[in-house]
């Protein structure tokens, strides 16, 4: 799924732009190029996606998309990408830009499949909080977001001395609880598994780590509800290709837990891509990165439809009036309105 590192343009679209290796903006305006289409399996989509809603390719190039998040304060999205150790900036004013690197991995070793930072989200002070594949941790950055740099604290590295998988996706609840999936995407050879399992966590304010969950294959997109008293989390099995529902305690710990919705049966060369990463409207409906697309499930697991990107998707976000959902989506940053 892993695109090559040549970084191209559009050639039938001006304002479809592709990263350049420099922080040097790239300037585009709309109207942006539109793929792909939207399923509609339940009229309670429309109350999310208008009926003329298109996809809009934002830029491109990318090795593999991911990690998006909106700042408010600069009215931007910034992503990662992950095979290139970089962080990436999308403003409608000055479309793309280079916001971090490295972002993930801070040594000399050149042959990494995934080095690069994957989630990102902020705490409650602003800072970037990051899952760093190459330094298998979770991170503080150091610098403010409106100067950016490759300085960062570790919060959290391993688990009973053992070191992390690679951290892949988190979400940070109002008391400051980092809740993380760990992966093993972005281990090396020369740089092997040391647990035997694959966990979800919760990193508390005081610094301690809980683990709350052994039992998954592969748990990548993490997300709350708006209560935080619901944790998603999205399994990228095609075996088990599930996204699950667990309730959590005043503490933040897991009380039970059920499958919200199982997609295994939709996965297969027609729908790319698998159950990756999710965030959660306002209203508690779920948007989630899944076969074919970003797939929009109700609180109590229903399929309302289906954003077709026509890639592997990997993660999505919304800006700060949920105005557009913004979509990593293998090569590619898309977007969508939203009502």
């Amino acid at each position: 799924m892993r695109n090559s590192s040549v970084l191209f343009i559009l050639a039938t679209v001006i304002s479809c732009t592709s990263p350049k290796n420099s922080s040097d903006s790239v300037i585009a305006k709309s109207p942006f190029k539109t793929v792909g289409s939207v399923e509609r399996l339940d009229p309670e989509l429309s109350t999310f996606i208008p009926e003329d809603a298109k996809i809009e390719v934002l830029a491109s190039g990318f090795e593999w998309a991911e990690g998006p998040l909106w700042l408010a304060d600069q009215n931007a999205l910034i992503f990662t990408d992950v095979p290139t150790n970089k962080i990436w900036k999308w403003t409608e004013e000055d479309s793309l830009s280079l916001f971090l690197e490295p972002s993930g991995y801070l040594g000399t070793e050149t042959n990494k499949k995934e080095p690069g930072a994957n989630g990102l989200a902020l705490n409650a002070n602003g800072d970037l909080i990051l899952c760093q594949h190459g330094e298998r941790q979770i991170a503080k950055m150091n610098a403010s977001l409106s100067a950016p740099k490759a300085d960062f604290t570790a919060l959290v590295s391993d688990f009973e001395g053992k070191k992390f998988n690679s951290p892949n996706d988190l979400v940070i609840n109002k008391s400051g609880q980092i809740f993380f999936t760990d992966p093993p995407y972005g281990l090396d050879d020369w740089n092997p598994k040391e647990l035997d399992f694959q966990g979800v966590y919760r990193l508390d304010a005081d610094g301690s780590l809980h683990l709350l969950l052994d039992t998954l294959n592969r748990p990548n997109g993490i997300g709350l509800s708006p209560d935080q008293n619901t944790l998603y989390i999205a399994q990228s099995d095609a075996q088990k290709a599930r996204y699950y529902a667990f309730d959590l305690d005043e503490k933040g710990d897991i009380l039970n837990g059920k499958v919200l919705l199982d997609a295994t049966s939709s996965v297969g060369d027609k729908h790319p891509g698998l159950p990756d990463g999710l965030t959660v409207h306002s209203s508690g409906t779920l948007f989630v990165t899944g076969p074919g697309g970003v797939w929009v499930i109700s609180p109590e697991g229903k399929h309302l439809g289906t954003i077709g990107t026509g890639q592997g998707t990997a993660n999505c976000a919304f800006d700060a009036n949920e105005d557009y959902l913004y979509m990593t989506a293998d090569a590619y940053l898309m977007r969508i309105k939203v009502n």
